[in-house]
């Protein structure tokens, strides 16, 4: 039985975080994503750096099965504009079973 699972990408902004959904969707990769605009990030950068950053960005929340994750992850890579962005998967413990039946429908 496949297990679902969240992925989250930050994205430079919500259209990046749109053609990445849009691209995993038609792709059959996914079943679903939701796009949250506006997240204010702190980080280091550049790479090694002391310097803090700050910025705004958009999660891109990624809902699919656990065995498209290597897939997934580099079909965003191939797109995606950071030099090393975040990309990380969620397990889901308790999922809803009729919406986990639509989810696997969706996934080729």
């Amino acid at each position: 039985m496949s297990e679902m699972i969240l992925i989250y990408v930050v994205c430079k902004d919500a259209i990046e975080a749109k053609n990445i959904g849009k691209k995993l969707l038609e792709k059959r990769l996914i079943a679903c994503v939701n796009i949250l605009d506006e997240m204010k990030s702190l980080y280091f950068w550049p790479l090694n750096s002391d310097k803090i950053v700050e910025g705004s960005e958009t999660v891109l929340l990624v809902k699919t099965i656990k065995e498209k994750f290597s897939e997934i992850n580099e079909e965003i890579k191939t797109v995606h504009s950071y030099e090393v962005p975040c990309i990380f998967s969620i397990k889901v413990d308790e999922v809803d079973n009729k919406y986990q039946k639509w989810l696997k429908d969706q996934i080729k």
